[in-house]
């Protein structure tokens, strides 16, 4: 039941935001301004959370090794997807929204060129964060993650130009939604395994 939770948890960022990839507008006129400007008001909380598939495996781990350091970089990403990605999302997504509506289409092209380089820096950063992180659980869970952690990153790549737009950013987010289901059922196994205990005996001398 728990790891029922944990996946849904993890996978509700990225169905939710592949959802409003299918009513997402495919160009900004002025008859759509106001849908697009809304929409991503809407989804400004939703970005972030879809970094949760990467760090709700790696919660309460931090350790002190070579985990402990990708732990940290893998955080670092995720703030670092965070604050570019929220940046694409209020620039081109709802300023150029917003700006469209009033008419004011010669800035348009500026919002949009600012907010791709946001986007890709945020999304550079979450690729750093699912490496860190597919790594740490790999050397934890061994070999049952690396399907889990082909699919996250090969939706970090589609996601570098894809947004959410249909059809190709609605298959990304479910791309990431499989993966963090794999990576979250993965990460769970593990943590049934029973620690290893002493016995208890002392060697004798014979």
């Amino acid at each position: 039941m728990r790891t029922l939770r944990t996946t849904l948890l993890v996978t509700a960022p990225p169905l939710l935001l592949a959802v409003a990839g299918l009513v997402h507008p495919r160009h900004l006129t002025g008859a759509t301004a106001g849908h697009w400007a809304g929409l991503h008001i809407v989804l400004l909380p939703a970005f972030p959370l879809l970094s949760l598939g990467l760090l709700v495996p790696l919660w309460g781990r931090p350790g002190r090794d070579a985990d402990g350091v990708l732990t940290v970089l893998a955080w670092t990403g995720c703030l670092g997807y965070a604050a570019y990605y929220s940046g694409l999302d209020a620039v081109a997504g709802i300023s150029a929204g917003t700006v469209a509506g009033l008419g004011v289409h010669g800035v348009v092209g500026h919002l949009f060129a600012t907010g791709d380089e946001l986007g890709r820096a945020g999304v550079y950063a979450l690729t750093v964060a699912a490496v860190a992180t597919c790594v740490v659980l790999v050397r934890r869970n061994g070999a049952r993650v690396l399907p889990g952690a082909v699919v996250v990153l090969g939706a970090c790549w589609s996601f570098l130009d894809s947004h959410i737009f249909w059809p190709r950013g609605v298959f990304t987010m479910l791309g990431f939604a499989a993966g963090f289901a794999l990576l979250t059922v993965a990460a769970s196994r593990g943590d049934h395994v029973p620690p290893v205990r002493p016995t208890g005996r002392r060697l004798t001398k014979s």
